[in-house]
């Protein structure tokens, strides 16, 4: 969707938003042991800087490692454009899940010698939470906005395609 630089980065900090304060209510949530409204606040704290550090591993490993994934998966001039996102969404999940939750085990769970086990537990937690929101909220929401944000620029691609 995105086709510049600048509708790129756009792009990338609204899906960072959606998916940091997604993924940092849900662990509030698991750690208060159920839903707060506090909660919603809380995730806030954390919201700027984790945002800084899924930018950072997206653009550097997961955002490459998921394109590459997803291209042995689909064919853009054969498969249907959901599909597509889809895949993308999915492959950028497989990857960035464990990079965040290695991220996150590392900055706020003192894991000591146990790093590999708490990690992996964290990826489990984690992981389902994170493709259901990419696939069925982040996702379509970000999109919605990215195109509100950009109508004319879209507009006129469109119109300059033809």
């Amino acid at each position: 969707m995105p086709k510049t630089k600048m509708q790129h980065m756009v792009f990338a900090i609204l899906m960072a938003i959606a998916m940091v304060y997604a993924m940092e209510t849900y662990h509030l949530a698991l750690q208060m042991g159920g839903m707060r409204n506090q909660i919603f606040l809380l995730a806030l704290k954390d919201l700027p800087a984790m945002c800084l550090v899924v930018m950072i591993l997206e653009k550097t490993i997961g955002g490459p490692v998921a394109r590459k994934l997803a291209a042995r998966i689909v064919n853009p001039e054969q498969d249907k454009p959901i599909f597509i996102i889809l895949v993308n969404a999915a492959c950028m999940v497989c990857i960035m899940c464990p990079l965040m939750s290695l991220v996150t085990t590392l900055l706020f769970q003192s894991p000591g010698k146990e790093i590999i086990a708490i990690c992996l537990e964290t990826v489990a937690k984690n992981f389902p939470m994170a493709l259901c929101w990419q696939i069925f909220f982040a996702g379509p929401i970000v999109r919605f906005l990215f195109r509100i944000i950009f109508k004319k620029q879209l507009q006129d691609a469109v119109f300059i395609d033809r």
